[in-house]
C-alpha cells in the first residue's frame, strides 16, 4: 500500500483544464466535464492526470502542485476582446470564468517554464496568451478552407498536416505528415514574436503553434488523444518526458 503511494507521488501531475456547463443533461446544477480519453492519453504515457476545476484565484495552488499542464478544447471560443478584435462573430461561444481561470493558469505555467500542452481550443487560448490573434470563423475569412468541422467522426482523421522540420512538433513526430481530426471554426490567425508555426493543414490554416526559448510549449489544434495518428502518442510522451 505504502509503495503504491510513494510510486504514485513519483509520477509527473498534469494538470488538465475541465469544460464546464450550465444546468441540464447530467445534472440540474452547473457541472464539469471531460472525455476519458485527455487522462487516459496522459496515463498511459506515464503521467498522473489532474483534473483543474475554474477557480482562478487558486492558479498559483494548482501550479505549486503541478508539474506540466494541458490546456483543453470544448464546444465554445476565445472571447475576440482578448486578442483586441472590435466585433464577435455570431458563432462565437464564450464561457468565461472557464476563460479566466485557463488564461491565469497558462500566463503561470508560462512564468514558471512549466511544459504546456495546448489542444485545439487550447492551442488558441494558448497563442492569445503569447500574444497572438484568431480568425473567427473559418468559413467566412478563408476561401478556399476545408472542413475544419469534419463531418466524419471525430475518431477518424479529417485531414492532414505539413509538419515543419526543425521544430519541437516534428523532433517529436519524426515526420513532416501527419493526418489528424478536426474540430474547430476558429484558427490561429498571427503568432507573436518567438512563435513558431509548426503544423500547417492543406488550405493554409495553422495547425500547430510552439514558443521558441521555453523548454516545452506546444499547440495543436487537433486532438491527439484520440491517437489517430502513430505520432499523437508521441506528443503525450514528450510531455510527460519534458514534466519529469
Amino acid at each position: 500500500m505504502l509503495r503504491a503511494y510513494i510510486c504514485a507521488m513519483s509520477l509527473p501531475i498534469i494538470g488538465i483544464t475541465l469544460d464546464s456547463e450550465q444546468p441540464g443533461g447530467y445534472a440540474k446544477l452547473p457541472w464539469y466535464a471531460l472525455r476519458e480519453n485527455y487522462c487516459d492519453s496522459v496515463a498511459r504515457a506515464g503521467g498522473l492526470p489532474l483534473p483543474l476545476p475554474h477557480h482562478p484565484d487558486r492558479a498559483a495552488d494548482y501550479l505549486d502542485r503541478m508539474d506540466g499542464l494541458i490546456i483543453t478544447g470544448g464546444a465554445f471560443d476565445v472571447d475576440p476582446a482578448l486578442f483586441g478584435a472590435k466585433t464577435r462573430h455570431a458563432s462565437v461561444i464564450v464561457k468565461e470564468r472557464r476563460t479566466e481561470f485557463e488564461l491565469a493558469v497558462t500566463r503561470g505555467a508560462l512564468e514558471r517554464d512549466m511544459p504546456i500542452l495546448g489542444i485545439c481550443g487550447g492551442q488558441q487560448l494558448l497563442n492569445v496568451v503569447l500574444g497572438g490573434t484568431l480568425v473567427q470563423h473559418i468559413p467566412d475569412e478563408i476561401d478556399g478552407a476545408l472542413e475544419h468541422e469534419q463531418p466524419n467522426p471525430r475518431t477518424e482523421p479529417g485531414h492532414g498536416v505539413t509538419v515543419t522540420e526543425g521544430t519541437l512538433l516534428h523532433r517529436i513526430a519524426g515526420k513532416t505528415q501527419m493526418n489528424v481530426n478536426s474540430a474547430h471554426h476558429q484558427a490561429v490567425r498571427d503568432v507573436a514574436h518567438g512563435t513558431i508555426i509548426n503544423a500547417v493543414a492543406p488550405d493554409g490554416v495553422i495547425e500547430g503553434i510552439e514558443a521558441a526559448g521555453k523548454s516545452f510549449c506546444l499547440g495543436v489544434q487537433w486532438h491527439p488523444e484520440y491517437a489517430i495518428d502513430p505520432a499523437d502518442s508521441l506528443i503525450f510522451e514528450a510531455l510527460i518526458a519534458a514534466a519529469s
